[in-house]
């Protein structure tokens, strides 16, 4: 096989449909438009419109609030604390804060601050400060040896 012999399978590349180029393109006339009416005419959108009748989404209830202050954590569960720091990206000699999680690879952005949960073993002795922590995760942290400040942002 030569260079100049490599084609694409049979099938593989269709050419573009050439809309409203007279009759034997086979979109020719109206172009795939129907005849006359608003949906034929150019820059019509009417997107949600049901022909008068009242739209689905009018039709249905409002429901609950969106909380402006809520705050958004992101989440670190100690075992992915422990592999980190098995794995040699965190020092469990220092203490852990977001930044030393967003270099290790932990999170990809703090957020509002980082939450400690408690899914999975910690066998080391860290001191982690946090934006927020269950009673499991500093239960765990403690047993280990370690200890958990939670600061607020």
């Amino acid at each position: 096989m030569k260079l100049n012999e490599i084609r694409d399978n049979p099938g593989a590349r269709s050419r573009k449909m050439r809309i409203s180029r007279g009759i034997g393109s086979g979109k020719g006339k109206t172009g795939g438009r129907g005849g006359k009416g608003q949906t034929a005419r150019t820059g019509v959108s009417i997107n949600g419109f049901e022909g008068g009748q009242m739209p689905l989404y009018r039709r249905l209830p409002k429901r609950g609030f969106t909380n402006i202050f809520a705050l958004k954590f992101a989440e670190v569960n100690l075992g992915r604390l422990q592999q980190a720091i098995e794995a040699g990206k965190l020092d469990p000699k220092i203490t852990i804060n977001a930044a030393h999680l967003v270099e290790a690879g932990l999170v990809r952005r703090p957020w509002d601050g980082i939450r400690l949960l408690g899914k999975g073993d910690l066998k080391t002795k860290v001191t982690v400060e946090v934006a927020g922590a269950s009673k499991s995760a500093i239960a765990a942290v403690e047993k280990a040896g370690g200890s958990v400040t939670v600061v607020s942002k």
